[in-house]
């Protein structure tokens, strides 16, 4: 049931695929070539998992730690994804500043503190609590905002008009 749910999910975004729609440049690079990049990547032999959303995600956080290749991180269950990506990353319980970080919906509110101009943050779970999405969109400090259905991608560069993106991941 699970794989007809998500069937349907990626039929109804059908028309946001590959940035369809999007007039930004830099936006639409950002999907076309670190969201939706179709095309191998070096280390994706290694990186296999026996549960399909891990492995899609955790090849989306390793394309992500390849382009915005952060200092430091957070430790959580996709290291290996972020070090392949990026072998120079130094994870840490306590973040100092915000460059790249990855957090669940419920806890994302811990993180906005830290967050500037040049930081990314990752949102898991934005399709289980919508509420806390819709909340987070309308705070000041977010810039561009990419639903992907499983997570968000939140960039808080202020200096560019506020927009939200809903992409067929």
């Amino acid at each position: 049931m699970n794989k007809l749910f998500y069937l349907l999910v990626w039929l109804t975004r059908i028309h946001r695929c590959r940035g369809l729609g999007i007039q930004s440049p830099t936006d639409y690079a950002f999907v076309r070539y670190v969201v939706n990049e179709h095309w191998p990547y070096y280390a994706y032999d290694e990186l296999t998992d026996t549960d399909w959303l891990t492995q899609k995600l955790g090849r989306l956080y390793f394309r992500l730690a390849n382009w915005r290749r952060p200092s430091e991180m957070l430790s959580d269950k996709y290291r290996k994804y972020w070090l392949a990506g990026c072998h120079y990353i130094h994870f840490t319980e306590q973040l100092a500043k915000v460059e790249l970080a990855r957090v669940d919906i419920e806890d994302y509110k811990s993180l906005l503190c830290l967050c500037d101009d040049s930081s990314v943050l990752v949102v898991e779970g934005i399709n289980r609590n919508r509420d806390l999405w819709q909340s987070l969109l309308k705070d000041d400090r977010i810039g561009i905002t990419f639903d992907l259905y499983y997570c968000g991608i939140v960039f808080f560069d202020n200096r560019r008009y506020k927009h939200h993106y809903i992409i067929n991941f």
